[in-house]
């Protein structure tokens, strides 16, 4: 019985994406298989001619800072968010089309940017829980199995610390699983941001 719990709490912390690094990280700390880049470039998105310097005047309007919010939300489908841009590009005049379009994206790289930034900064404190609570199960288990070697140990007692270590076990690998969803969000965020700035460079016109 002793080894079995051992046992649940070691596949428990081995299931840690990164508690020790990964070969490709050079964060020591970072807790995902996918690599760490705590911040995108421009130049990773987007495949356009320079921006203009009034891009960066995104949120000064309204239209384009109301589209950036909807476009950046992950609630819009992707295919209601190629739909809108089209439909904002139809608003523009001809000689308005590029800037506009170019401080849409220059909304949404920026917000986009930011929100990854925030996502991998909470992996990071997770992940940082997890290795705390990992040596506390560790030291509990080692707790355990002397426990059950001591042949005067209350019955009752060492009961209930196997009882509650399994309890926390639980609790460890379910945060386990939630920390293996989380460390997919920073490239589910740009894989949004490239396929929406793909998609305004297509509606820009072509000279």
């Amino acid at each position: 019985m002793r080894s079995s719990i051992i046992a649940v709490v070691a596949v428990g912390i081995t299931m840690v994406p990164g508690l020790t690094a990964a070969a490709s990280n050079t964060d020591p700390d970072w807790p995902c298989v996918q690599r760490k880049v705590p911040e995108l470039s421009v130049a990773q998105v987007w495949n356009g001619d320079a921006l203009p310097e009034t891009a960066k005047d995104w949120n000064k309007d309204a239209d384009v800072a109301q589209l950036v919010d909807e476009l950046a939300a992950r609630r819009t489908p992707m295919d209601a968010a190629q739909k809108q841009l089209e439909a904002f590009a139809a608003t523009l005049p001809t000689d308005q089309t590029d800037e506009k379009l170019a401080q849409v994206f220059q909304g949404l790289f920026e917000k986009l940017n930011r929100e990854r930034e925030q996502v991998i900064s909470g992996i990071a404190r997770y992940a940082g829980k997890q290795r705390q609570l990992a040596a506390d199960l560790r030291k509990k288990a080692s707790d355990v199995d002397k426990l059950r070697r001591d042949a005067n140990a209350d019955p009752t007692e060492m009961e209930k610390q196997s009882d509650q270590l399994k309890w926390e076990t639980r609790v460890f690998e379910e945060r386990v699983q939630s920390l293996s969803y989380v460390c997919e969000v920073p490239t589910i965020i740009e894989q949004r941001l490239y396929g929406l700035s793909k998609f305004i460079g297509q509606l820009m016109p072509k000279s």
